[in-house]
């Protein structure tokens, strides 16, 4: 609770052993509020929280053994990297011995091992997030928590630390819980994704569920792009009946776009199509994105790049087919 205002409610989630969930919302869905939760930043009003089915609703953050990567790092400034690494090892008791040849074979496995001895001013920001996560793993934590552990990197960055991140969530094998706005990292990175809206679960399933089978309009609109098919000027017949309560949607990627007078395609009987008019293209490297105006609509087409490839402008007249099983129903 924030004052009168509950952060999360009626939330009930577990976690499997080993998996990498991801939890994605909007600012004030309540994903960063349930993340303090798991760390023990914050305390539940109501509820417990479970770590192998043990209670630590009241444990206290630093009694929980968890590794947590924050988007800052908080990597010690005054410290190398081989002290910032050393000493959750220190706080734990383990003996001198072990400590450093712990440290060695994590700095190894994170490619840092030349930088032991840098101070975190030195390093680059992937190299400070790399001793970020090294430190959190260092300790074999029972559960690793990332908060938007890639929001303070570039693009490139951010690509490359998603592969390096998946990489050690598969070698380590440690359940990891992490919270990010970012829908490409949150479909990248996970075993299962949770939606939340509002301080509540809006949906929770794999990545390519998610995605291609949306529960809601929210979901649909938030993780990528939705076309809702209302407002079209002309009607559509559907594949299946659809259900009272719901929209017709469907991805972007699954519209082609043709030229207006193109003679339709032989299986034309499990298609529909549309004609509109090009609003607006967008090229973005391996990708061209139009907008189309049909009907009182703004329907969004994305096509790969490819040699030869027809390219619309503005004001064209086009024909927009799919196919009638990529449609999906998604809730109001």
């Amino acid at each position: 609770m924030y004052g009168p205002v509950a952060a999360v409610r009626d939330l009930s989630l577990t976690v499997h052993r080993g998996e990498f969930l991801t939890i994605l919302g909007p600012s004030g869905s309540g994903k960063t509020t349930t993340l303090m939760l798991l760390a023990g930043f914050e305390a539940p009003t109501k509820g417990d929280i479970l770590i192998a089915g043990k209670s630590v609703a009241a444990v206290p953050s630093y009694r929980r053994d968890q590794g947590i990567v924050f988007q800052s790092y908080a990597l010690f400034p005054h410290l190398t990297v081989r002290r910032n690494l050393e000493f959750p090892l220190e706080m734990r008791g383990i003996k001198a011995a072990e400590r450093t040849a712990r440290v060695n074979r994590i700095l190894e496995r994170v490619h840092l091992s030349d930088f032991c001895d840098r101070m975190p001013s030195q390093l680059s920001g992937g190299q400070q997030q790399r001793v970020a996560l090294a430190r959190a793993l260092i300790a074999d934590p029972p559960v690793l928590l990332l908060d938007e552990p890639l929001g303070a990197l570039d693009r490139n960055l951010r690509e490359q630390m998603q592969v390096e991140i998946k990489s050690l969530h598969k070698d380590f094998g440690i359940t990891t819980v992490c919270v990010t706005h970012d829908q490409e990292e949150a479909l990248t990175l996970s075993d299962r994704i949770v939606v939340m809206r509002e301080g509540r679960i809006e949906q929770t399933d794999t990545p390519e569920a998610l995605y291609d089978r949306p529960a809601s309009r929210f979901v649909a609109s938030f993780l990528g792009e939705a076309n809702i098919l209302e407002n079209l000027g002309c009607d559509l017949e559907l594949v299946s009946t659809q259900p009272p309560g719901t929209f017709s949607m469907i991805r972007p990627e699954r519209i082609c776009l043709l030229p207006g007078d193109k003679t339709k395609r032989a299986d034309a009987g499990q298609r529909q199509s549309v004609t509109g008019t090009v609003d607006d293209m967008i090229y973005a490297g391996p990708l061209r994105k139009y907008r189309v105006r049909v009907g009182n609509n703004l329907l969004m087409v994305r096509e790969h790049v490819a040699s030869g490839q027809q390219i619309f402008r503005p004001g064209d007249e086009v024909r927009l087919e799919w196919l009638r099983s990529d449609i999906r129903f998604v809730a109001a």
